[in-house]
């Protein structure tokens, strides 16, 4: 059976602003998450609409303003999206983000180390949650952003150090 799994992440504004984009890049990279596709944009509207709440459901779930809220933030600057492939990979980039909120993540996770912002500032002060990060919830949700993202002509292939130790253990 294989585990190998493909994900989507969002290095938000946040993230781009403040420069630590690599920094976070690799810590997927040394578990051995490799990346597959990737691009920088200014999505529009629309493309946030699709992925918020037609794959998301964030209005269903949350309401029109924290969907205007987010993608007023999501809008302030270029994000980099990005595929990372590995096994059980949507799990693992889960784990290594930490929970949604910062305020709630575990210190050694992405949203613990390098975010502190609550529900409750983020709601008061009527703004978005500035969370760093966004991934996939689960795998149905990964490939369906994925295909939202990425044509499949944008994403590669190829055997990283991983994938040739495991080929030359297993001859």
């Amino acid at each position: 059976m294989n585990h190998i799994e493909r994900t989507l992440i969002i290095f938000k504004p946040d993230a781009v602003t403040r420069g630590i984009v690599g920094e976070i890049l690799s810590r997927f990279e040394k578990v051995g998450l490799k990346i597959v596709g990737a691009k920088m944009l200014v999505p529009t509207k629309e493309q946030f609409h699709h992925h918020y709440e037609t794959i998301g459901t964030m209005i269903t779930r949350h309401g029109e303003t924290i969907f205007n809220n987010t993608v007023a933030m999501m809008q302030e600057s270029p994000v980099l999206i990005m595929v990372l492939e590995g096994v059980e990979a949507v799990e693992v980039v889960r784990k290594m983000n930490g929970k949604t909120e910062p305020k709630s993540s575990a210190p050694g996770t992405i949203r613990g180390d390098y975010a502190h912002m609550s529900y409750a500032h983020a709601d008061g002060n009527g703004m978005a949650l500035n969370n760093i990060i966004h991934a996939s919830g689960d795998q149905n949700e990964a490939k369906l952003e994925i295909a939202h993202w990425f044509a499949e002509s944008e994403l590669f292939s190829y055997n990283s150090i991983h994938d040739l130790s495991a080929q030359r253990r297993n001859k």
